[in-house]
């Protein structure tokens, strides 16, 4: 019907129209809830902690340009009152004890403490200074150039001004002898320390000031040329310890050049050195004709531990480390002795335990190669026997027992000795191939010889 009376263009009745609205009970002439203002939103690019700055309180209101702890912040606050009373306040006068004018002064002060002594009293701290009777004075404290009204005068002003030397300075008599600080404080300190001596005074009050008035007089001197300095004299200097700078600079670099030539130098005749022994060393090897030559008797110290002198935090289990100077050889051979000992290869690193199985150890290198060095010699006598009975075949050249190795009838059951365990892992170029390769030529030498 709406539309047919919109076509017609005729008046809307009345009665409200049936809607949906209505149904619902939705009313559209009621007035709509205002929405809530949404809140002030962040500006981008400005931090969270700094925007929280911004506003203190729910109202969002600004901060207080002064701090409050009242939380409100420009908002007045309501004098919370109690129900004690107020404490009165008088209007008193008071004499402050640093004052020997006996000048009174009037101030707010609370009744409750009219009694009570000026607080600021106390900051009034006097020096105590010694005095001197005149049977003292005559005895102990005279002094050329010092009369008895000098010395009163420097200790009532030092009394009066409490030891502010440029004060008493200032207020020396004109009539009197004129004085410098120093002299002032030199004959000052004279006296009182005599005192002291004399009263026997012990503690911080009978400490002995040793004032040495010459030093400040040429401290004071050589201030004032610091001071007294032209700008062409400052040019000057600043010259001068450029100069010193690059003289030093200069310096150094000479003695790092030095010390560079001298190492080039040691090791050009290390060098030269050990090309030496080698050549010399080369020979000696092509006659032996063995893979390493034997030890001396000289060389036959055992093993060097090195001294770990190092900073810092070390492991005790490191002093038990063999030396790199150690061969591959000699270490199977001590892994073997101390297998034969039943002994650990890696014990506990105790202080006692180190220092025992190094030695240990070091005596067993001192063996093994002791026993090489046995070994030679048996092989050079056994092959000077053979040359003795080649060239001289009806004599016998007998070699001492003592001197011999016997390793005949050894029966395969009995335990191996330390020493047969260093024989057995010798080098493969050893005396033991050696001494049987002798003995096979002699026999064949022998045959020969018998055949012919």
């Amino acid at each position: 019907m709406s539309d047919v009376r919109d076509i017609l263009e005729l008046d809307h009745p009345t009665v409200p129209e049936v809607s949906k609205d209505a149904i619902l009970g939705l009313r559209k002439d009621l007035p709509k809830k205002k929405k809530e203002k949404e809140g002030m939103r962040r500006p981008e690019g400005m931090h969270r902690e700094l925007y929280a700055l911004l506003y203190s309180d729910s109202n969002k209101d600004l901060p207080p340009l002064l701090p409050s702890d009242s939380g409100q912040g420009y908002k007045s606050v309501k004098a919370k009152l109690g129900m004690k009373r107020v404490r009165p306040w008088k209007w008193m006068q008071f004499t402050n004890p640093a004052r020997k004018d006996n000048a009174v002064l009037y101030h707010w002060r609370r009744a409750c403490d009219e009694a009570k002594e000026y607080p600021f009293a106390v900051f009034n701290k006097k020096i105590e200074l010694l005095s001197y009777t005149d049977a003292e004075y005559s005895e102990h404290l005279l002094c050329e150039g010092w009369t008895r009204t000098e010395t009163d005068t420097l200790f009532e002003l030092c009394s009066r001004f409490d030891l502010r030397w440029p004060v008493i300075h200032d207020r020396w008599p004109t009539h009197l002898t004129p004085r410098s600080i120093e002299d002032l404080k030199e004959r000052y300190y004279d006296v009182t320390n005599t005192l002291k001596k004399i009263g026997n005074l012990s503690g911080p009050e009978g400490k002995i000031v040793n004032y040495d008035a010459d030093h400040e007089r040429r401290r004071k001197q050589q201030l004032l040329k610091l001071w007294d300095r032209t700008p062409k004299q400052i040019e000057e200097e600043q010259h001068l310890i450029s100069e010193l700078r690059k003289i030093e600079a200069r310096k150094k670099e000479r003695e790092k050049k030095t010390q560079d030539l001298q190492k080039l130098i040691s090791a050009d005749a290390d060098a030269r050195k050990t090309t030496k022994a080698s050549k010399k060393k080369i020979p000696q090897a092509k006659i032996a004709k063995t893979d390493s030559m034997p030890p001396n008797m000289e060389s036959c110290t055992g093993i060097k531990f090195p001294d770990l002198k190092t900073t810092g935090v070390s492991l005790r289990s490191q002093r038990m480390k063999l030396p790199a100077s150690v061969g591959q050889k000699k270490v199977k051979a001590i892994e073997q002795l101390l297998a034969e000992l039943n002994l650990e290869t890696n014990p506990m690193a105790v202080e006692e335990v180190c220092q025992h199985f190094n030695d240990l150890r070091s005596d067993l290198v001192l063996m093994y190669d002791l026993r090489t060095i046995l070994l030679n010699y048996v092989f050079e006598l056994q092959t000077l026997k053979h040359q003795y009975e080649n060239l001289m075949p009806d004599k016998v050249l007998e070699i001492p027992e003592s001197l011999t190795i016997n390793t005949e009838n050894e029966s395969p059951s009995r335990p191996r000795a330390i020493s047969e365990m260093i024989d057995a892992v010798a080098t493969p170029a050893t005396p033991n191939r050696k001494r049987k390769a002798a003995l096979e030529q002699s026999n064949v030498l022998k045959k020969i010889k018998a055949r012919t």
